[in-house]
Order: C-alpha cells, then sequence, then structure tokens
C-alpha cells in the first residue's frame, strides 16, 4: 500500500475507535473565524488533530485544530474546526490528509468554508458567495505518484462544485431570506496578503475572491469522485484603490467571518436537513 495511504487508514482507525459505530456522512471545513458552526453539532466528540496518529497541527490563527463528530440536520457529520494550510509548511499530502480520512471513514457529501478577500467591486464584507469554480494559484494537490485507490491519474476539473448542491443552497437561501454571491475563487500560497497590483490581477483573470485555502482540499475530493459545497464569507474588500495607511489585518479577517458565521451556520444546517443520503 502507498505510504500516503497508510497514513489515511491508520488515521481514520483511530478516529473511527473515537466515535463507535455510527460513521459520518457529511463533512465540513470550516474556515478561519467560522468555528461557530461546530458549536451546533448535537452529541458530539472532539478529537484535536495532535491526538490522531500522523496528523499534522492546525496553527493558523481562529483555526482550533479539531474534528467534531456529531449531529447537524439530523444527520451524522464530521466538521473540521480548523484546517490545515500550505503556507504552514505542510507538504500538500497533509494539507488534504483530513480530507483523506473523512472520505475513508464514508462521508457522501464535503462541504467547505473560507474566509475570502472580495475581488469583485460589488462584494462588500459580510456577504456570503456560493463557489461556483476556483482558479488554482498553488502547487497541485495530486503531484506526485497517482493514488489508484483513490482515483484516476487525471481526474476531471469541469464542474469541481457539484451544481445539484448549489441549487439546493440557493433555494435554501431564498427560503431562509439568506443574500447570496456566486462566483470564482482564486487561491493563492498566502501568508502574506495580496498587494493592490494582485488583486487587480486576481479580478481581471476572472476571479471574484481570493484566499489561502480550499482549492486543495476540493481537488483531494474531486479526484475521488466526491461532491463538494464550496462557500466563502467575504471579510474584506480586496481592491485596488487603497488609501495611503491602509492595512490588511488578520485579526479583522477572523472577526467579520465571526460576524457572518451564524447565516452560514443557518444556511448548511438547513442544506443538511435536505440532503438525501
Amino acid at each position: 500500500m502507498d505510504a500516503r495511504m497508510e497514513t489515511v487508514t491508520g488515521a481514520s482507525a483511530y478516529v473511527r475507535g473515537r466515535i463507535g459505530k455510527v460513521m459520518p456522512s457529511v463533512g465540513i471545513v470550516l474556515g478561519s473565524g467560522l468555528g461557530k458552526l461546530a458549536d451546533k453539532i448535537e452529541n458530539y466528540t472532539e478529537i484535536p488533530y495532535r491526538d490522531i496518529p500522523g496528523f499534522p497541527v492546525s496553527t493558523a490563527l481562529g483555526h482550533k485544530g479539531s474534528y467534531i463528530v456529531g449531529t447537524l440536520g439530523g444527520k451524522r457529520v464530521i466538521a473540521m474546526q480548523g484546517r490545515i494550510h500550505f503556507y504552514e509548511g505542510y507538504p500538500m499530502e497533509f494539507v488534504v490528509l483530513p480530507i483523506r480520512v473523512m472520505m475513508d471513514l464514508g462521508i457522501k457529501v464535503l462541504m467547505v468554508s473560507n474566509a475570502a478577500g472580495g475581488t469583485n467591486l460589488s462584494f462588500r464584507v459580510g456577504d456570503l458567495m456560493i463557489i461556483r469554480d476556483h482558479i488554482n494559484l498553488m502547487p497541485n494537490a495530486l503531484i506526485g505518484p497517482n493514488i489508484d485507490e483513490l482515483g484516476p491519474r487525471f481526474p476531471d476539473m469541469t464542474r469541481p462544485y457539484d451544481p445539484a448542491l448549489i441549487r439546493l443552497a440557493e433555494q435554501t437561501a431564498a427560503e431562509k431570506g439568506i443574500a447570496l454571491r456566486k462566483g470564482v475563487y482564486v487561491a493563492n500560497t498566502g501568508p502574506t496578503y495580496e498587494t493592490p497590483a494582485e488583486y487587480k490581477y486576481f479580478r481581471l483573470i476572472g476571479g471574484d475572491a481570493v484566499g489561502m485555502s480550499t482549492v486543495p482540499e476540493v481537488i483531494a475530493a474531486r479526484h475521488a469522485g466526491l461532491p463538494v459545497f464550496g462557500m466563502s464569507v467575504i471579510t474584506n474588500e480586496a481592491h485596488d484603490d487603497y488609501a495611503d495607511d491602509y492595512e490588511n489585518d488578520g485579526a479583522d479577517v477572523v472577526h467579520a467571518a465571526d460576524a457572518a458565521a451564524s447565516k452560514m451556520t443557518l444556511l448548511f444546517t438547513a442544506m443538511i436537513e435536505k440532503l438525501e443520503i
């Protein structure tokens, strides 16, 4: 067996031993400042990443670093309360390891979220954006020998974000009175925030929002044929005409994400209730 798969199966065996016989059907990734959705999960078991064999530890601001396994929207879910980022110095196989462990546990749907800068000039802080597509400016998570047990050497990425899940989100948001944007997410390595010229470039190539995560996880999930839904919380207006004294601040990003987290929590919970899995 590929050493990377041995790490996956070893980690998932540990998680299985902690959560009992009922495996999760929905995986959720909570981005910067969005961990409060995990507070809505009932009858939960918390598993810190540091306790899982072979697991990296999340060091990013606003990321707690635990799996939360329990019930949300009437479904058994496993949520990542904090993700692993490439900019933390981990190789991509560790960035996507938590996703592969969730898949090994048997999830049927992956829902990912992030805090992002809105390069679209019409976006405002606090907006929720459905990710309809992405532009990847990070190293591809599948570089290296293919793990044949997971998927093909050259996976299709025509529809990285599942159209049926996008329709479900739009329908659910309309019912709940939640306004949504829709756009293209640009994934950059970080950890520096982008320059005004880079923001302009991302907008010119078709990006509506930019961040430092998510796409590696989506690639790993789609490699294995797992349906994905993605959402960005716009935490700063990433334009190219700032005042001379303007500065991007990580704490402000987390605060803005926290302010919008209740809307995203409501939407994700209602969507999960409607999933037929």
